[in-house]
């Protein structure tokens, strides 16, 4: 996960920025040092660009649901993938799970 050969995916400025509330989530559930955060734009992969593995998954579930509440649930939006989705899965996706900010 937080090996620094891990490519940057390309083009990050081409996509809005990630809620940095989402990237301070992530960054805590891959307990990846702050560096790592500029890993996280919209079209990174959670596993194939992020590396995150199963326990920072679990643990990236929790943190958004404690944080942005139930609806923020990733297990469920992972329970209805195949093996191709859960790889395709980014961190849009997992913002899409978010509410609106104007809505908390």
């Amino acid at each position: 996960m937080t090996d620094p050969d891990i490519p940057v995916p390309a083009n990050p400025a081409a996509a809005p920025p990630v809620r940095p509330e989402l990237v301070a989530v992530l960054v805590e559930a891959a307990a990846a040092p702050p560096a790592w955060a500029s890993r996280v734009t919209p079209q990174a992969r959670l596993d194939g660009d992020l590396l995150l593995d199963e326990t920072e998954i679990g643990a990236l579930d929790g943190l958004l649901r404690a944080r942005f509440g139930p609806d923020a649930d990733l297990g469920a939006l992972r329970s209805g993938l195949d093996l191709a989705g859960l790889e395709a899965l980014t961190v849009a996706d997992v913002e899409r799970l978010l509410p609106a900010e104007d809505a908390r």
